[in-house]
Parts: structure tokens; sequence; C-alpha cells
């Protein structure tokens, strides 16, 4: 990725779908689970997911998905990306990519240095790490909640395969980000809403040329 890759996570409408596009997001992400204020159903998502452009990458957001419940949402063919948000190990993150011929992401929970190297399990078993904050102990959700870690963790890196910057990004914090992390892509949720699940058509586009600048 030679260009700065953007996703903008958790859309669930036609509008704010087509406001990602226009504003030059590079990748949209879908959520599919159920404690999430950003859920959607099997069929919503097949339904966004086939009003994209097809030089725009569809990427479903799924923790610790079955086999059938990831049969579903592959079954329209319209998804270019599975990212896993879970405990999915590394053995379960190359299964699900070997069955469902998807690329497949795997979120990182961050706090500290060890958690980024332990993420070298995943080389070979999953084709993109994406850095996201560690949620506190017991939290419902495993992102998604406005958290960012320390992004001087990520000088450095000790991975060779791709990744990206999740975590408490938003329009005024993701230019720093960029810069202190080297991020070749950053995925943004919370940052772009003005509730829980609800995102902003305008936030989006600020975010976006925020990364971009």
């Amino acid at each position: 990725m030679s260009r700065l890759a953007i996703k903008i996570c958790g859309l669930s409408t036609p509008d704010t779908v087509g406001a990602a596009v226009r504003a030059g997001a590079s990748h949209l992400g879908f959520v599919h689970f159920a404690k999430s204020p950003r859920h959607i159903e099997a069929e919503q998502l097949g339904s966004l997911c086939a009003a994209v452009p097809s030089h725009v990458e569809r990427v479903a957001v799924l923790v610790d998905p079955t086999d059938e419940t990831l049969s579903d949402l592959t079954a329209a063919g319209s998804l270019t990306a599975l990212q896993l948000h879970g405990k999915e190990s590394p053995e379960r993150a190359a299964a699900i990519r070997q069955r469902f011929d998807l690329p497949v992401w795997k979120a990182i929970s961050v706090k500290t240095r060890a958690d980024i190297e332990a993420a070298r399990a995943y080389g070979g078993a999953a084709d993109l790490l994406l850095f996201d904050a560690k949620t506190p102990e017991g939290a419902a959700l495993p992102g998604g909640m406005g958290l960012r870690f320390d992004w001087t963790l990520l000088r450095g890196l000790p991975i060779s395969m791709p990744w990206g910057l999740s975590g408490g990004l938003g329009i005024d914090n993701v230019a720093e980000a960029i810069r202190v992390t080297g991020a070749p892509m950053v995925d943004v949720s919370s940052g772009v809403e003005s509730a829980p699940g609800i995102k902003s058509v305008d936030k989006i586009m600020a975010f976006c040329n925020a990364a971009s600048s």
C-alpha cells in the first residue's frame, strides 16, 4: 500500500457508505456482532456491500465467528476481506482463510510492546494485522470504544506483514498518529460518530481529509 489506506468501520446506512466512498476511503467495514451498536444483519450487510464501487474494499468485522456465520455473510460474494476481532488463534485464522478463500485480517489488542511481539504468531495465518487498543477486562466490546494505546510502541515494528492502526483515532489526532507510527492504513469507527453507532457524514469527510493531508 503506497498510498495511505483509510478504512471507515461500522457503517450501516446507504448515506454514510456513500459519504465514505466520496471522501476517498479505500476500505469500508461492516460489523456483524450482536453486542455492538454498529451491528447489522447479513442481509443488510450484503445490500450495503452491493452498492459499493468495485475499487473500494468491503470488510466484514466479526468476533469469533462460526463457519455457519461466515457462510451466511460470504454467500453474496461481495466481501473482499474478513476481519477477526475476537480470540481467534493463528490456526483458526488460517482455517478461515483457506475455507472461505478471502484475505483475513486479525485485530491485535495492544497495551504493551509484548502484545505487538505476540502478533508475529499470525505470520502466514493472516494477511493483515490491525493494531487496536486493548479494552478493559470484562468490556462488552473488543473494540470501537474510542480507546487509544501508546503509538510509540509501534516504532521499529518487528512485523514484516501488512498492518494498520486502529483505536481512538479521530479528526484531531489522525495526522499525528500517522506521523508517529508511519501507519500504512488507518481505521476509524467511533471517531466519526455523532452517537454510538450513528456515523456522521461531515465527520467522515473531515477524517479522510485530515488523514490524506
